[in-house]
């Protein structure tokens, strides 16, 4: 049967991209506490097409993927990707995932346990090498500073979102990144609070009032002092109370920011 595919394309132009979008599908993921940790996944999976053909196997991509049944963790996706490149005939292979990762959390005075949930990306590419970015929403609270310092005995606060991207040198734990910024806002939050953790919580947010450049500065200074992460970029949203805006700050510190992003981000 005649491969249309290979056919000679009409347009002739070289596709950067092309593949599979939104691919629901289970996966494995090393958890800290519990040694493993199933959720379900978003998979995009793409590789390059050159300008003589026409299409690519859409179908393949979906093989591919199944054959590691269901055990696709972090450590696999450089296999999934060279499988990718071999079998579709490309110079280059990317794979993104995006699925919620859960944490027990306890509330900082009753100890209330409750399960927090942190929308996580996995985004990696392989060409001449490897690449492979690991990226975490962490939702903190803001208190802003101009308004306690016109009110002095409260002030407006607001649910922001941290996002983070980083490269590292060696495997680097879900929990530790989350770690590392969740308390950097002017205070955190959690799932299950009793009076006493409200209380205290209030408190907190009005004595660490910051805007969102004072979050993303301090949280860009965490990832510069980290021995295992290599680039980063950073992104904090604050979802203004009284204003009709939300607020935004960002910073991208990958060693090659200037290449429009090839592996992906967008914070």
């Amino acid at each position: 049967m005649d491969d249309i595919r290979r056919r000679p394309s009409a347009g002739g132009a070289a596709i950067d991209k092309v593949g599979v979008k939104n691919l629901s599908y289970p996966i494995v993921l090393l958890d800290k506490a519990h040694r493993k940790q199933h959720t379900v996944a978003r998979i995009s999976m793409y590789v390059d097409l050159p300008r003589e053909h026409r299409g690519t196997y859409m179908g393949r991509f979906v093989e591919i993927l199944s054959r590691y049944h269901r055990e696709i963790d972090l450590h696999k996706v450089g296999a999934i990707l060279r499988d990718m490149r071999k079998e579709l005939e490309a110079d280059s292979a990317h794979l993104e995932m995006e699925f919620p990762y859960f944490v027990e959390k306890a509330a900082p005075v009753s100890g209330a346990r409750g399960l927090m949930d942190y929308q996580c990306r996995v985004v990696a590419e392989l060409r001449d090498r490897f690449r492979l970015r690991l990226g975490v929403a962490v939702p903190v609270a803001t208190l802003c500073p101009c308004s306690k310092e016109m009110v002095e005995t409260g002030a407006h606060n607001q649910r922001a979102e941290i996002r983070v991207a980083v490269e590292f040198r060696e495997f680097l734990w879900l929990e530790d990144l989350i770690d590392l910024v969740e308390d950097c806002g002017s205070s955190e939050v959690y799932s299950l609070l009793q009076r006493e953790d409200e209380k205290h919580l209030t408190a907190r947010a009005l004595e660490n009032p910051a805007f969102v450049e004072d979050v993303v500065r301090k949280v860009a200074k965490r990832l510069d002092e980290h021995p295992l992460v290599t680039g980063y970029e950073v992104a904090v949203e604050s979802f203004e109370s009284i204003h009709h805006h939300d607020a935004y700050a960002y910073i991208c510190r990958f060693p090659d920011a200037g290449d429009g992003g090839n592996i992906g981000g967008g914070l």
